[in-house]
């Protein structure tokens, strides 16, 4: 029995040997033949002899069905894959392949960097900052005081330095104030020498330098606890000789300034201003040159400390610091001779100290320190050996803000001993020479007067500008009365007498002082009249800057209305 072929796909079949695409007509049918047997794919194609080859007649032109068939079926044999991969080692299969295994490389190298770094913080973490690590999520802000300021005491000490004389004493004392709302902050070094009262028996007794104080309550490296518990006692101490509320306490020693200054990229820079001509040279660290050893030649110490042998010799200008350079300068104070530039002794070494502090943080934010992974792991290890805080872990985010984002022009220093008044002065008790206040020892009243209106917001306050009122009206203690309501606006109060007779209208306002232009302001703001910088018709004290004439606006001290004139 014949089988029926059918069409495939719609497509009639030909005969075989017909060309490809031949249409099917009466004369080219074919007849009915028997199939030809199959073969399992994948067994080899019987060989035609060459004789047999011969014999075939060429009858036929173009591509056969079966051979179609046969280049279809071989496209799914093992054999044409190997082929085609022998051909093309690097199809795009294997590519993919290559580049998801890298992808997953990069991914487990990322997590394995991520768990590191965040291991070395944990750890460094709970030695710096008080509370739970996963705090740090938190934003939390920094406590303030009345004025909106936090007060943050930081204290240095040297007892990782080998052979360091008194290391258990206060090399350095600094309150740093920051406003985190207007975004500005004030540097005030306290004298390590400050001779002050302890409360309590310390090593020198009761009474004796304050940079005693801190190993006195407790401060101890090795003991994360106690020296908190002496951070806060500290600023307590502190804060009360200079009228602030310290929220904060820091202790640092020698190794985080060399680390800093290392992980910010080795190097800072430092504008050196000394009264001397020559900059600033210290000599007491010349046996960093090898001054002093036999073995070393002169010619080596000209070599190691160029141009004069000496290790701290700078011009004046900028000057470019290694760590070592930065660590040594900070405690430079011209006390071994010869020396120059050091005239101030420790109140220098102050203001080298503030200023070595802000290029620090200058050179941390131009970097960009924070996102490099490898400054970033040697800044962890040099807090986390080295920095103690009573800082709270969610309190980290609004401190690194605080860094980035105050300017650097507003961060400022408080001198205590520059200026026409100064608050300071050296003097001597029981044969050592001591630092105190200049209204005298154990008083602070004036310094802290001085520091609040170095600290405040109000230009009015912050000029300082003395006003005096005088009574031109006929009614008794009309100017005290007066006087008494600018006081209450934050005004500097002068004196009070009776102005020449005249005429003087609702009121009359003399500025003699052109400097202080945020008072002439606020009075034009109280009284509605612009102040006159005409000489005024009568005498005055030099340290007067305005002078307020009341003529009409006049109220007694003993009127019920006190405030008509405001």
């Amino acid at each position: 029995m014949t089988r029926q072929k059918h069409s495939l796909d719609g497509f009639v079949p030909r005969r075989a040997g017909s060309p490809l695409g031949e249409l099917p007509s009466a004369t080219n049918r074919l007849p009915e033949a028997r199939e030809a047997p199959r073969r399992e794919i994948g067994t080899p194609k019987p060989l035609v002899k060459p004789a047999e080859v011969a014999k075939q007649p060429e009858t036929r032109s173009g591509i056969s069905r079966s051979e179609i068939d046969e280049s279809l079926r071989g496209i799914d044999e093992p054999e044409a894959h190997e082929i085609h991969r022998r051909k093309h080692p690097f199809s795009f299969g294997k590519i993919k392949k290559i580049i998801k295994w890298v992808v997953i490389l990069v991914v487990v190298v990322a997590i394995g960097i991520g768990a590191y770094v965040g291991f070395r913080t944990l750890m460094a973490s709970g030695n710096i900052f008080q509370g739970n690590i996963f705090d740090i999520l938190q934003n939390q802000p920094l406590k303030q005081d009345t004025s909106g300021r936090t007060n943050i005491l930081i204290l240095g000490t040297s007892e990782d330095d080998p052979g360091h004389q008194a290391g258990n004493l206060t090399d350095s004392m600094m309150v740093l104030s920051v406003d985190q709302n207007k975004k500005n902050a004030y540097m005030i070094s306290i004298p390590r020498d400050l001779y002050v009262k302890y409360g309590q028996a310390c090593d020198p007794g009761y009474q004796g330098r304050i940079n005693s104080y801190f190993s006195c309550v407790g401060g101890n490296p090795k003991d994360i606890n106690a020296t908190r518990t002496a951070l806060g006692k500290t600023g307590d101490f502190v804060g009360g000789i200079l009228g602030l509320d310290v929220q904060y306490g820091v202790n640092v020693n020698y190794t985080v300034m060399r680390d800093l200054v290392n992980a910010v990229g080795g190097t800072i820079s430092v504008n050196i201003e000394s009264r001397d001509p020559r900059g600033q040279m210290d000599s007491n660290f010349d046996w960093k040159c090898g001054v002093g050893d036999r073995k070393v030649s002169r010619a080596q110490v000209l070599k190691r400390c160029p141009p004069a042998g000496h290790f701290i010799d700078y011009p004046n200008g900028l000057a470019t610091l290694d760590a070592e350079h930065a660590l040594y300068l900070a405690q430079a104070r011209g006390d071994a001779a010869p020396t120059y530039g050091f005239e101030q002794s420790n109140f220098d070494r102050e203001k080298n100290q503030q200023k070595i502090i802000k290029a620090i943080r200058e050179k941390a934010v131009s970097t960009g320190v924070i996102t490099d992974f490898g400054k970033v792991t040697g800044i962890i290890d040099s807090l986390g050996n080295n920095l103690r805080t009573t800082f709270e872990a969610k309190e980290i985010r609004t401190l690194v803000d605080l860094a980035k984002n105050i300017p650097s022009d507003s961060i400022q220093s408080i001198s205590l001993i520059d200026g026409d008044t100064p608050m300071m002065t050296t003097g001597n008790v029981d044969g050592q020479s001591v630092v105190h206040p200049a209204a005298g020892t154990y008083v602070y009243g004036p310094l802290e007067a001085y520091i609040q209106k170095q600290l405040s917001s109000n230009p009015v306050t912050r000029e300082e500008a003395k006003v005096v009122v005088m009574n031109g009206s006929s009614i008794a203690g009309a100017a005290q009365v007066e006087s008494d309501k600018l006081a209450k606006q934050g005004l500097l109060m002068g004196p009070i007498a009776n102005a020449p007779d005249g005429s003087y209208g609702r009121v009359t306002i003399y500025q003699i002082d052109k400097t202080k232009t945020a008072t002439a302001a606020k009075l034009k703001e109280i009284y509605g009249v612009t102040p006159l910088t005409t000489k005024p018709p009568f005498t005055v004290t030099g340290d007067t800057a305005f002078v307020v004439i009341v003529g009409t606006i006049a109220k007694s001290a003993n009127s019920s209305d006190s405030s008509s004139s405001l």
